[in-house]
Formats: structure tokens, C-alpha cells, sequence
């Protein structure tokens, strides 16, 4: 900009021409303008906060932002002042005034926040899966957008945007500090793992055995795993199975309670199913002080289906702790009560058989379960439970990092946020109404999960070092 304002023929020009830039930062052009021109000329500075792909629609409820930084008071000026900015309001923009300082503040939390993250999960190869959430969707999209700009422009963002540095160590801490917690969990999870079983080991030693017998950790596996509205055990409405084989309405007993049990429990009973047992948290330390097994009560027959967000790990539970004559289907509603609030249409249900016994009625059961989902029109998808895993640590696990991390900077809307802010502000806010428990859920129980975490802490390091290798060669 400098260059192109020291070669041109200004002595040619009448002294009355506008000059109007349309830079992504605004401050730094600003002081050029007014250093380099003479103070007969007029300044307005403006940035269009879209381009050829967001605006590919038209330019309707786009944000124009602009600053009349010097418009000499004759009548001609202002009025050619005022049809320049008609020529955008004329199309529909969203006219915002604003100081090119208070656009720059504005804008270091909101676009280059937003083509900071683009770039890192650029830097991560996400691709498209076949269990996508919309979540996902949307960082796929941001990713898409994002990586048609050049690193110059972005480069352009951090190098002359005065607040560009101190908001790139903001993201770098808030980053960091979300690792601190998950790792801080696992080391104290692992701690009192091994206390517990050197307790074990020295009352095995002693005199109290019937204790220990009590509280093995076999006889409860299940019910632990149960606690957070994961489980739900299925079965027919009929002790007789001739007459259930006959009968498409179910007995399903939902363990644990909470919002999405409730959530499930809604569609479950308004298609005509029966809920018969509803054990919460209070009911299952109950049965665990007593060292009952919730298998010993229920027809060896009877399904287990899990709806956890991971699924290796429960599916080897149920095969190491349940009978080979219970049947086993291990699913993910890839949706929840906000995202499946106006239905379940197109929403994933991802399922694997695990272990369904041979006969009719097994086999009929297991499909009348599935229908409770397809009948409501979700996109079914059959793959096993190692596949998921894999999938969902580079889609369900990203997509909850970034949200996660993105939290810690308390994020708020501003008078000129763009497409890709809005979407990130929107991920933090579906984000954050899931518990950092099932956030560490995903972590903790998805053995694809640590390699996502390290490979997003070395996709930011790269990004950063492209821009300081990038300040240290020009200095």
C-alpha cells in the first residue's frame, strides 16, 4: 500500500479525489493515508466483511463496515461520500460506523480467532466421515473457506492488527490449559486406580474377605458403566414367546435418567413402547452396596444396548461381563435433545450387532429396537465399533476440542462478526451444554483420542511457527 501510494501521479489528481481502502485491518492503512496524502484529499476507510465465495448469493445482510476519516465539508464531497456507500447499502449490506480502531479490536476476536482455527484443523487433514455431525459439518465448511485465502492475507491479520499477538497467546493458553485438565484427571484417575488395587491387594492379605468379595470390581462393571443415561436394556412386553413373537411393541427398561434418558424415553413411549423400569444413580449405588448383579434378574434372553458416544470400550464390557446368552447391540443417536429437538430426520444412528442370538424372535427384536430409530428417519449406519471409534476421535473428538478450548476465551458476539464467527460461536454454545464429564468420556475411552489431541497441539505449533519464521526473515 505504501509503495502504491508513493508512486502514484498525485500531483495529477484534483485535490478533492477520494481515497477509499478496503483492507481487512483498518488502523494501520488509516495512519499511512493520512501520512502520505496531502489534507486536501478525502479518506474513508472501510473494510467489506465478505468476498466472491460468502457473498456468491448476493451481499444482502453482509456487514460493510467504514470510518469517514477525513470528508472535507463541501456539499460535492459528502454527497460523493454518501454514493459510495450507497452503492453497497444499495445491495443490502449491514452499514456498521465504526472507529477503524474499535474495527480492529472487533476484529482480532472474531476473524482472525476465525482464520486462526480454519488453519489449525486445516493443518489436521480433516476429512469428511460417514458419521458427521453437524457440529463437524460445520468445521468442515470453516476449513473449506478458510483455506481459499492465501497466508499472505492471513499473515496480513496478525502482522498489522495490534491486538493479532496478545489473541494468538490467548488461544495458545486457553489450548493448553484444556490439556492441563484432561491430563491432570487422567493422572489423579490413574493414582487412585492403583491405591485402590494395592488396598485390594493387602485386604486380600487380611481377614476380610466376604468384603472384598462384595465389591469386586466384575460384579459392578456394568452398573458403573450405566450411570451417566447410557444403558438401556430391551425385552418382550411377554413372558410367552410365541406371543411375542407376534407383538411389535417393546419392554425397555432405560438405566439412568437424566436429559437425554428423558430425551430418549419421550419418543420410545409416544411410539407405543413400553418403559418398565427406570433405575437412576440413587437406585444403582443402592444395588452396588449390595453387591447385586443386575444381570441376575432378567431373562438370559434379554438385549443390552449401550448409547454411549464411545463404543469399543462398552462393547468389551458387555462381552467380558455379560453371558453368552444375553444379546449385545452396542449404538450411537449421534444427536441429542437440542440437536434432535425438532426431530430425528436425518439425524445418525450408528449401531453395530454385536452378539444377537440365532433365533427368530432374538433376531426380530434386535430390528424392532433399530426401527425405534428408523422410524423416526434417522440415517442409519451399520459399522463396527472399532470403525466408529476411529471415525468419531477424528469428527465428535475434534469437533468437542475445539469447542472446549474456544470456552475458555469467553467468546461474545460483536457488531461485525462474520459467517465463519457465527459458526464458531454457535459450536461453543452446543459445546458447552454437554458436561466436561462426556467431553473427558471422549477422551478418555477412545484409544484414537490421544493421537488427535497431539496431532491439533502440532498442527497450532506449526501454524506459529509459519508466522514467526515468516516476522524473523522480513526482520
Amino acid at each position: 500500500m505504501e509503495r502504491v501510494l508513493l508512486t502514484l501521479p498525485l500531483q495529477r489528481l484534483k485535490r478533492s479525489t477520494l481515497f477509499v481502502d478496503v483492507f481487512s485491518v483498518k488502523e494501520f492503512p488509516k495512519k499511512l493515508l493520512l501520512e502520505l496524502l496531502h489534507s486536501d484529499f478525502d479518506i474513508l476507510c472501510t473494510h467489506p466483511m465478505f468476498g466472491p465465495e460468502s457473498a456468491s448469493d448476493g451481499w444482502t445482510g453482509l456487514p460493510f463496515v467504514f470510518e469517514r476519516v477525513r470528508i472535507l465539508d463541501e456539499e460535492h464531497r459528502v454527497s460523493r461520500c454518501e454514493k459510495f456507500l450507497n452503492a453497497f447499502a444499495r445491495e443490502g449490506c449491514r452499514m456498521v460506523e465504526m472507529s477503524c480502531e474499535d474495527h480492529d479490536r472487533y476484529a482480532v476476536g472474531s476473524q482472525f480467532i476465525t482464520h486462526t482455527v480454519g488453519r489449525i484443523l486445516k493443518g489436521l487433514m480433516l476429512e469428511s466421515t460417514p458419521i458427521n455431525t453437524k457440529g463437524y459439518e460445520s468445521l468442515l465448511g470453516l476449513v473449506e473457506n478458510t483455506a481459499r485465502d492465501s497466508f499472505d492475507l492471513y499473515y496480513g491479520l496478525f502482522m498489522f492488527n495490534k491486538n493479532s499477538l496478545e489473541m494468538l497467546e490467548k488461544l495458545d493458553l486457553a489450548f493448553e490449559d484444556l490439556k492441563k485438565q484432561l491430563i491432570a484427571r487422567l493422572h489423579r484417575g490413574v493414582r487412585n486406580q492403583l491405591i485402590e488395587n494395592g488396598e485390594r491387594l493387602h485386604q486380600r492379605d487380611g481377614s476380610n474377605s466376604h468384603a472384598l468379595l462384595r465389591r469386586a470390581p466384575n460384579e459392578f462393571a456394568l452398573l458403573h458403566s450405566s450411570f451417566n443415561d447410557v444403558a438401556l436394556l430391551s425385552s418382550f412386553a411377554s413372558n410367552n414367546s410365541s406371543q411375542s413373537d407376534e407383538n411389535t411393541k417393546l419392554k425397555i427398561a432405560i438405566v439412568g435418567f437424566g436429559n437425554f434418558g428423558q430425551f430418549l424415553a419421550k419418543t420410545i413411549v409416544s411410539q407405543g413402547h413400553e418403559v418398565w423400569r427406570i433405575l437412576d444413580q440413587t437406585t444403582l449405588m443402592w444395588l452396588k452396596s449390595w453387591g447385586f448383579r443386575i444381570s441376575a434378574t432378567l431373562k438370559r434372553s434379554t438385549l443390552f444396548v449401550d448409547v454411549l458416544s464411545v463404543k469399543e470400550f462398552p462393547r468389551n464390557l458387555f462381552l467380558q461381563h455379560l453371558p453368552h446368552d444375553f444379546d449385545v447391540l452396542c449404538t450411537h443417536p449421534m444427536f441429542g435433545p437440542e440437536s434432535g429437538k425438532n426431530g430425528w430426520k436425518n439425524l445418525p444412528l450408528v449401531y453395530d450387532k454385536v452378539r444377537i442370538g440365532n433365533e427368530k424372535s432374538r433376531i426380530l427384536r434386535c430390528y424392532r429396537f433399530l426401527d425405534i430409530f428408523a422410524s423416526e428417519g434417522c440415517w442409519m449406519v451399520e459399522m463396527s465399533c472399532a470403525e466408529h471409534d476411529r471415525h468419531a476421535a477424528g469428527s465428535q473428538f475434534v469437533t468437542h476440542t475445539t469447542g472446549r478450548f474456544l470456552e475458555k476465551l469467553g467468546l461474545k458476539t460483536t457488531p461485525i462478526n462474520t459467517n465463519g464467527y457465527e459458526t464458531l460461536l454457535s459450536l461453543v454454545k452446543n459445546t458447552v451444554r454437554d458436561s466436561f464429564d462426556l467431553y473427558y468420556g471422549l477422551f478418555l475411552y477412545n484409544l484414537n483420542a490421544m493421537e488427535q489431541l497431539e496431532r491439533f497441539d502440532l498442527a497450532f505449533e506449526s501454524l506459529k511457527k509459519q508466522l514467526f519464521n515468516r516476522l524473523h526473515s522480513i526482520y
